[in-house]
């Protein structure tokens, strides 16, 4: 592997990253904190505890991932769409670097972005509640599964892109909501039956069933198959990108 290539990408974005500290690092911080301040002890103020956990603690793990998953799939697609918009993705494409490279280099970058704001986050939640993590290094692995997983689905939504709008498109119609219906603020067990079953359908539940497992050390589904259904996700996003370069879909066109 060209080391090099997928180095001097990957410190182009963290550039980037810097270069935009207030939006790209303040913004979901205190975006996460208005949260932490209605949910928390607002309706917190409203509802003891879920599953032995005050409700304050409860929503953390869920507006960690709220924020990590929309980070790291924005920046990731915006990482890959502005080559292609400015034309300068010809000027990688030719050269002596293959897809892996190249995707770890722009991946590698969303998710260091995604996993510090996490993290910063996290810290941020020590202000609002009293908190102890059960699993710490359970804990940073799904954090940081999550983190390549989701900028693998970015990248894929950069190079589908055709506007600056359809970056969006996604995040804010799919994955924001999906987060929201994932048991972010509440666990799956407290809705009806029918419902618990409908929401086993939502792939976000699993991951953030188990971040949640690492905090708590209680799960809406069991960690096996939590973690079975972030490699299948990063399994299928890694395929999809291999496909692209490939036939070329959306790069050469």
């Amino acid at each position: 592997m060209n080391l090099t290539a997928v180095k001097s990408i990957y410190m182009f974005e963290m550039a980037r990253f810097f270069r935009t500290i207030m939006q790209s690092l303040v913004s979901p911080v205190l975006s996460t904190s208005l949260y932490f301040v209605v949910f928390g002890a607002a309706i917190g103020s409203r509802i003891d505890q879920v599953e032995g956990v005050s409700y304050g603690a409860f929503i953390v793990p869920g507006l960690i991932m709220l924020s990590v998953m929309t980070q790291a799939t924005t920046n990731a697609s915006f990482g890959i769409y502005f080559p292609k918009f400015i034309g300068t993705i010809y000027e990688l494409l030719s050269a002596p670097v293959n897809f892996l490279e190249i995707t770890a280099g722009y991946v590698g970058a969303a998710a260091t972005k995604a996993m510090f704001i996490g993290l910063i986050i996290l810290g941020t939640a020590h202000l609002f509640v009293d908190l102890n993590i059960a699993h710490p290094v359970a804990m940073l692995a799904f954090l940081t599964l999550t983190c390549i997983s989701f900028s693998l689905l970015g990248f894929i939504i950069g190079i589908w892109a055709g506007n600056f709008e359809q970056l969006q498109l996604i995040p804010l119609l799919i994955i924001t909501p999906l987060v929201f219906l994932g048991g972010s603020f509440y666990s799956i067990t407290m809705l009806p039956p029918v419902w618990q079953t409908i929401t086993l359908f939502n792939p976000v539940v699993y991951l953030i069933s188990g971040f949640r497992w690492s905090f708590f050390g209680t799960a809406d589904v069991s960690i096996g198959v939590s973690l079975a259904a972030i490699a299948l996700f990063t399994a299928i996003c890694l395929t999809a990108i291999w496909w692209i370069f490939r036939t070329g879909w959306r790069i050469r066109q």
